[in-house]
């Protein structure tokens, strides 16, 4: 207690480490406590999308398409390793939107968001293009293919909050805030760790970015109501064996209004969603709904030559998006537009994050320290350094992914050509850090399956936040998909017996690589 940070964050999702992050980069000293896994909530159950939001034109909200667009290339920039560009084939349905629609609404796409690197969208002749074929035979003859980014999204949570704690913050994972309260002027955050330890620390400004859990971060308050209101809105998610051989992706429209997404996924696998409901129950414990999984395999199977039935889905995931509330009549029309609540309850600002946009979350961040720059310290970065600031691994050209993979395999030839593409999609330039000095497999340690072994994991445990084998497998990696259960419990039994939990598990926190 005796010292007192610039500023305090609770909550270790993609706009809680991001605004840790660039605060920390600016000179300020930073606290953040995630009460599970860092992502762990909505940041690891999205589309897995860094895109503007071509459905948000039709709400005329051109202000959140054109800030998110801005963001792709700069978000692909920093972190070529977790973003790629993905190109999108939208079939234009008869009965539907027509398709001088979409084309208008493709050339704004393509038009007021600063697109450099990006192709831009082309007409496409379905009925003879073989990004045709997957369709339904004779039903879609036109259609348009437009360019997005897809993201590791849990990385890229992990890799900001790395980074941060790089520069000097405290990252405590894990770590529950218990209450907040002002006394003389600052902030008292009291926390509680999985081994049940409670600690208070001091902080003159205070973010709640709780995502879905933001208004009650506020009742631990003793009394601070918001004034904004959360709108809890369900997205779920299948995933099934690929449903087709080439690389793009396919968005749907459906007759309801909403689109779906086909999404290239994890080599082997296609992903399918998302839908959009109001929630009211508890976020923690949000499943899909069979009415779900009919609905998202009807929605492709609309436009599929193969239907995609139930009995395919080899997993499913759900989340909970914390919309600001702006009284939109359907959960389809609610903004997604990030809004900020700023109160002075004694004399310190209290900033809550209502909403946002993994795409957006970086822009979130810097807006967010525009509002508390009165209470924060001068900057020894500047303003939009993050912009510019490879995350973790992230230190190359977005054009030598491909590069990175080979020298991989030059230096560690033991690696086959799976296991090297995947260590460089997911680690980058760290890859080698991880490797060390291996000249066999042998020397990475215990196989656990699915190329994870001994040395990876000790990686993910030191540098990477990473505590239980649930971390690692589903939200470091998608290694869940290939490894089985009787694997999981074995990689699980073993990291019990080789990390002892300590009080507070956060092995990585403060601790460069």
């Amino acid at each position: 207690m005796s010292s007192i940070f610039d500023l305090a964050i609770i909550g270790g999702g993609v706009n809680g480490v991001g605004i840790a992050r660039d605060a920390v980069g600016r000179g300020n000293s930073v606290f953040l406590c995630e009460m599970n896994d860092l992502a762990s909530g909505t940041s690891s159950w999205s589309t897995k999308l860094v895109h503007g939001g071509l459905r948000y034109l039709e709400y005329y909200d051109f202000k959140l398409v054109r800030h998110a667009l801005l963001e792709r290339e700069i978000l692909w920039g920093i972190a070529p390793h977790i973003i790629r560009p993905l190109r999108f084939v939208l079939p234009h349905h008869a009965g539907l939107r027509p398709a001088w629609l979409l084309r208008l609404g493709l050339f704004l796409y393509d038009h007021i968001g600063g697109r450099k690197l990006l192709p831009a969208t082309r007409t496409l002749d379905l009925a003879h293009d073989a990004l045709g074929k997957p369709l339904a035979p004779g039903r879609f003859k036109r259609g348009f293919e437009y360019s997005d980014c897809f993201v590791d999204d849990a990385r890229l949570v992990v890799l900001t909050a790395r980074d941060a704690a790089d520069r000097g913050a405290d990252i405590r994972t894990r770590t529950r805030a218990t209450e907040i309260r002002q006394v003389d002027g600052v902030w008292q955050v009291t926390v509680q760790d999985a081994g049940g330890e409670r600690s208070t620390i001091r902080a003159r400004a205070l973010v709640n970015a709780g995502g879905p859990w933001v208004e009650q971060v506020l009742t631990s308050g003793a009394g601070f109501n918001a004034k904004a209101k959360v709108r809890l809105v369900q997205g779920s998610h299948i995933v099934v064996p690929k449903i087709y051989n080439h690389d793009r992706a396919y968005i749907f429209q459906n007759a309801d209004g909403r689109i779906v997404f086909a999404i290239p996924y994890q080599d082997d696998f296609t992903l399918i969603g998302t839908t959009d409901l109001d929630y009211d129950g508890d976020p923690a414990q949000v499943k899909i709904s069979k009415a779900e999984i009919d609905y998202l395999c009807a929605s492709v199977s609309e436009y599929l030559a193969k239907p995609v039935k139930p009995e395919d889905v080899v997993w499913t995931y759900s989340g909970v998006r914390p919309l600001y509330d702006d009284g939109a009549d359907e959960a389809k029309a609610a903004t997604r537009d990030y809004v900020f609540e700023l109160d002075l309850p004694g004399g310190a600002p209290l900033l809550s994050i209502y909403g946002g946009k993994i795409t957006t979350y970086r822009r979130l961040a810097e807006e967010a320290l525009q509002k508390l720059a009165p209470w924060l310290k001068g900057s020894k970065a500047p303003e939009g350094w993050t912009a510019h600031a490879a995350l973790p691994g992230g230190d190359f050209d977005v054009s030598a992914l491909d590069a990175l993979v080979v020298e991989l395999r030059r230096d560690y030839p033991f690696l086959t050509p799976a296991h090297a593409d995947r260590l460089a999609h997911a680690y980058g330039t760290r890859a080698q850090k991880m490797l060390g000095q291996a000249r066999a497999l042998a020397d990475l340690g215990v196989p656990f399956g699915a190329t994870l072994t001994e040395r990876e994991v000790n990686y993910l445990i030191a540098n990477e936040f990473a505590v239980t084998a649930e971390d690692i497998v589903w939200r470091r990696s998608k290694l869940g998909l290939r490894m089985s259960a009787a694997e999981i419990a074995t990689l699980q039994d073993w990291i019990t017996a080789h990390h002892q939990p300590s009080a507070s598990p956060v092995i990585a926190a403060g601790a460069r690589p």
